[in-house]
This record gives structure tokens, C-alpha cells and sequence, in this order.
């Protein structure tokens, strides 16, 4: 207790006024409780709490400040509320943040006896939110419930005559297991789509350690998901029509001309039910106004399809071309004439906005739609533009977004910055802002800022990218696909983390006119150009039969042509069929 008693006067002013600027506004009358890591588990173990995270840094936080604490007024009348409300401050608490999955800001979860059952999913509006906590607390001694009036049925709005028209989907999984696929019913299972597909084979140790994982998601996504495996040792025919090459392979399948995506992710349960539950969901949704904040803190990324209601030939073709993000990011849809204001945007008009990196107010880009999409060149390029913009800005490179990230089918370049963990959420600021002045500036080169956790990756950085525990923080632009890496910028100087820098590197590198370094040494490399050349190989004589018959047959007739001349003048020789010097006429 002396040593309390002696704090410094500075300490403990410094103390009050951080403390003061890292809350949000409050009212005179109402003390907001705000929980930290030390009582948060303790507080919350007993009864339903509705929890609010947020940042004082966060515009939409400072907006909200008000309507949360008209909120908490308003519960704290009651005699019996039944729930409690309170707030973590994510800016000073930020592993308590991440720990409760927080996203974005303001994030409000239900808690129930110190479970966390849900998150609050609509408009941030004071009936919507009043409604939300009457719907789910307990009070001691609950009234009676009044018999429920009769309402009429809510119209069904535009969208979602023709949400029922285009997307149709079946319960799949009823029983909750693992289905064996074989040749004879593969196809007919795939084309109905929302089918996980395990590729294994009996033999494999990785296959063994997945298969309990396999049984356990089939389980777990019971009418949602059909969990499918096949046994490439007995359908070793369908496995290499399928372009199987090892074991295990995982496969998502969207449907009939929705094709496939391989899941390359983490095979534990929890990242392979995260995966599960984002395909499972509905691929298309409708959008009201007042849900775009909340949507958008919630998605790093989502498409937001405009349209009149009497574009249904264009809308089904949309949704169709969306099959290819197998629902993440998401796919909302409205004809409201408040998104058109809100974005600025002739009404009328057919358009697709990327909305990113959680900001309302201005989409990273614009897809203006002909009406309709008149040739399959139209189509693939409305494909192309769902893929290219389906990553966020800046994200941090870890293990589970690895492949999604540097092996992403358009092919970015990918800006990596290696940090310490004691600068990383400087540094992802940084990373971040950078990201957001390229897209402003509209630059057509296909971009990923990341940062990385260089005491968690260094090794793989120093051997990847050369960059050493000295040296950080350290950017390089990476070309994943060639394996080539750009450290120094057009003016001969190692990559800074400032647009000056870094923005001409990124398009030195997009033009070629920058020199690069490889990722692989020598013997690597060589060895990825045999194995090309053998794959490029297999490939013609898969493709080519004929050709390759005809090749190789000219080529046993010219091996015996010449083994026959080789015998020949061997026999010759042992036959002293040749003129010595002695019998020269000369």
C-alpha cells in the first residue's frame, strides 16, 4: 500500500487524462460500466449481458455514444430488466477485443452466463436495439406473456420475388454425415452443389489425422452443407478426372456451372467449420439502408448490386457470375433509391460497388453493368472483376490467408511489411493508411498491403525475402507467382514505408523496369524448371495421344534404323572386311 501511496502526481494525472480521452462521451446522469481483461470473465459469468466494443477513435463510436447510453438509461429504470449492459474499451483492451472476436467498430455480443452466444446483426437504431435486449433477457420474475395480436404478413419487397426466382437451394445434409462418392453418383452430387469434397487415399498419414475432423463438420453442418469424401485408391479414375495430384485435396463445389474451388486453409476443425459456415451461408442477400454500417463492419469485403427491379435478366446473370466467390465476400443486392445518394450514383443506373477495409461512405470500386451482358466475353470479365476485388486492402499475412493472398487467381503484387510484435499495431496503421492513398489514387495495378509478425515468421522472411531481425521494419513488394521480390526502390534505396517510396516501386515492378531478386536459389529453381518442363510434358501426351503415338514411333524406327547401322559395321569389323596398308595398290 506505501508503494501506491507513492505514485508520482504527473503518474497519476497522466493516468486520468488517458483514461478520460480513451472513453466515449457519457451522460451526466448515467455511469457507463466498462470492463477490462480483469473482471470481464467474473462480471459476465452470471446472468445475459449485451456487451458494447468499441474504439473512442472510431467515428461511428462517437456517433453511437448517445443512443448506447439512452440505452443503458433505459434498461437501468426498469425494476427487473432481465440483462445488463456494458462496454469494453478495444483501443486500451485490444487482446480482450480479439479474444471476444471483434472486428470492427462499435461491436455489440450477447453474453449469457459467461458464454458468448451471439452478435448484434442490425441497424444500431434505439427501437431495433431496445426491441433486441427485451427479445432476449431473463428477468426473475417475467410477466405474462399477452397473446400475440394478428399481423399481416410483410409484403415481400422487389428483390425478394427475384432472390426466390434466381437462388433455390436445397437441404442438404439431412442426416448430418460424411457421404462416400464413387463414379456413379459424383456427378449427380456436385451438380446439385454445396458439396465439401475430401480426396484421400487409405494409405496417407495427413488423411488419417483429417479424418475424425471430416466426421466431426459433416455433423456439424447438418442441413446446411453436404460434407462428401472419395477414395482415390478404389476411384483412383474419377480422383484424376477430378485433377487430384496428392492426398488429402479438398474441394468446394457450387453447383452446375458454378464450378470448384480448392479449400487450402487450415485442416483443423475450427478453421475447416469457418470455412463450412461461410460457403453455407446465402450466397445472395437482400440489403436494406439502414443495415450498411453494420454490414460493412462486419465484412472486410462485400458487393453491394444495384439495379432496377425490372432488371431480371441482368440480376440472374449477376448472381450467376457471384458463383464463382462461392459467398465470401458476400453478395447484397437492392433497388432502394437511398443507396444511390448515399453513393453518389445516377438512379437507374446497374452497378457493382466493392465496399472495403469497413468504410460506408465510398467504394474501392465500381462495376457499371450493360444491360444485359450480350457475350460470354461480357460475362468473363464481370467473372474477373468479382476475383480481383475480393481480397481487402491491407490485411494481415498469416497462415490461414496465406494461399488466399499471394496465390489469389489475379495474380497481385503483394507489399509486405516484417514488424515486432511491439510495433505491430503501429505499423499495421501505417500499412493501412498507405493502402487506402493507393486506392484512392485509382492506380490500376492489382495491390495487397500486408504486414507480418516477424518474431512469429522470421525465419521463412529471411529466407523468402532476406530480411533479418536487425533490419525491422522492412517492406518488399512480392510477385508470388514468378517467386521474385523487389527490396530496393527506382532511386537505389531500400523500400520505406511512404508513398514516395513505395508507390514507384509497385509500378517499377508491375512494368518490369525494376531489377528483382529471387525467392528461390539456384538449385530451386532449377528444379521448378525440370518439374515445369515434365508437367508441360505430361500434359501434351494427355492432350495430343495421337501426336505423341505418331512421335514415338518415329522415334523406335529411327532407334532401330541406327542400332541395325551399329551392328552392321560391327560385324564388318570382326570380319576383317576392311583394306589393310599392306594391301594398298598404291
Amino acid at each position: 500500500m506505501l508503494a501506491f501511496a507513492r505514485l508520482s502526481l504527473s503518474l497519476l494525472v497522466s493516468s486520468v487524462i488517458l483514461a478520460s480521452a480513451a472513453l466515449p462521451v457519457e451522460s451526466a446522469e448515467t455511469e457507463l460500466l466498462v470492463l477490462t481483461p480483469d473482471d470481464f470473465d467474473s462480471t459476465t459469468a452470471s446472468g445475459v449481458w449485451f456487451i458494447e466494443h468499441f474504439s473512442p477513435y472510431c467515428r461511428h463510436c462517437r456517433d453511437f455514444a448517445p443512443t448506447w447510453t439512452q440505452l443503458v438509461e433505459e434498461t437501468e429504470k426498469k425494476a427487473d430488466p432481465g440483462i445488463r449492459l456494458a462496454q469494453v474499451n478495444c483501443a486500451v483492451h485490444g487482446d480482450l477485443c480479439r479474444k471476444n472476436g471483434v472486428e470492427g467498430y462499435p461491436q455489440m455480443n450477447l453474453y449469457r452466463d459467461g458464454k458468448y452466444i451471439e452478435t448484434f446483426r442490425q441497424s444500431r437504431d434505439i427501437d431495433l436495439l431496445t426491441k433486441y435486449i427485451n427479445a432476449h433477457a431473463e428477468p426473475r420474475n417475467p410477466p405474462v406473456p399477452e397473446p400475440p395480436a394478428d399481423e399481416p404478413p410483410a409484403a415481400a419487397s422487389d428483390d425478394d420475388e427475384l432472390l426466390s426466382e434466381v437462388v433455390h437451394r436445397e437441404d442438404a445434409n439431412p442426416d448430418g454425415v460424411v457421404v462416400s462418392l464413387n463414379e456413379k453418383n459424383f456427378q449427380q452430387t456436385v451438380d446439385k452443389g454445396h458439396v465439401f469434397v475430401k480426396f484421400f487415399a487409405p494409405w496417407c498419414g495427413h488423411c488419417k489425422k483429417l479424418a475424425p475432423f471430416w466426421t466431426q463438420l459433416g455433423s456439424a453442418m447438418r442441413s446446411k452443407l453436404t460434407i462428401a469424401e472419395v477414395d482415390c485408391e478404389a476411384h483412383s479414375a474419377l480422383c484424376k478426372q477430378e485433377g487430384i495430384t496428392g492426398y488429402p485435396m479438398l474441394y468446394y463445389y457450387g453447383g452446375k456451372g458454378a464450378g470448384k474451388t480448392e479449400y487450402t486453409g487450415g485442416r483443423k476443425f475450427e478453421q475447416l467449420k469457418a470455412f463450412a459456415d461461410k460457403v453455407s451461408g446465402p450466397g445472395v442477400q437482400e440489403l436494406k439502408y439502414g443495415e450498411l454500417e453494420s454490414r460493412v463492419a462486419e465484412q472486410p469485403v462485400l458487393y453491394l448490386f444495384l439495379h432496377s427491379p425490372s432488371d431480371k435478366a441482368l440480376f440472374k446473370q449477376v448472381v450467376e457470375a457471384a458463383n464463382v466467390l462461392f459467398g465470401s465476400p458476400p453478395l447484397y443486392t437492392s433497388s432502394s433509391s437511398s443507396f444511390y445518394d448515399h453513393f453518389n450514383i445516377k438512379p437507374g443506373t446497374a452497378a457493382i460497388l466493392a465496399l472495403k477495409d469497413h468504410d460506408p461512405t465510398a467504394p474501392a470500386a465500381v462495376y457499371t453493368v450493360a444491360k444485359p451482358l450480350a457475350t460470354q466475353n461480357e460475362k468473363q470479365a464481370l467473372v474477373d472483376w468479382f476475383i480481383r476485388n475480393r481480397l481487402p486492402s491491407a490485411v494481415e499475412l498469416d497462415s490461414d490467408n496465406f494461399q488466399d493472398v499471394m496465390n489469389a487467381p489475379h495474380k497481385p503484387l503483394v507489399v509486405i511489411t516484417a514488424t515486432s510484435q511491439k510495433d505491430k499495431q503501429q505499423i499495421a496503421k501505417e500499412v493501412t493508411s498507405l493502402a487506402r492513398k493507393w486506392r484512392d489514387a485509382k492506380e490500376q495495378v492489382p495491390v495487397v498491403f500486408t504486414w507480418m509478425d516477424a518474431d512469429k515468421w522470421g525465419s521463412w522472411l529471411k529466407s523468402m525475402y532476406g530480411i533479418k531481425a536487425n533490419m525491422l521494419p522492412r517492406a518488399v513488394v512480392a510477385n508470388h507467382s514468378r517467386l521474385v521480390y523487389y527490396d530496393t526502390d527506382p532511386f537505389g534505396e531500400p523500400v520505406k514505408l511512404t508513398a514516395a517510396s513505395l508507390f514507384p516501386t509497385i509500378n517499377g515492378a508491375a512494368r518490369g523496369t525494376l531489377a528483382h531478386k529471387n525467392s528461390e536459389n539456384f538449385v530451386e529453381r532449377l528444379a521448378r524448371y525440370l518439374n515445369a518442363k515434365l508437367i508441360a510434358l505430361e500434359l501434351y501426351v494427355v492432350n495430343n495421344p495421337w501426336h505423341t503415338a505418331f512421335f514415338a514411333m518415329v522415334g523406335m524406327i529411327a532407334l532401330g534404323l541406327g542400332v541395325r547401322k551399329l551392328l552392321a559395321e560391327s560385324d564388318e569389323a570382326r570380319e576383317g572386311n576392311y583394306y589393310r596398308k599392306g594391301d594398298r595398290v598404291d
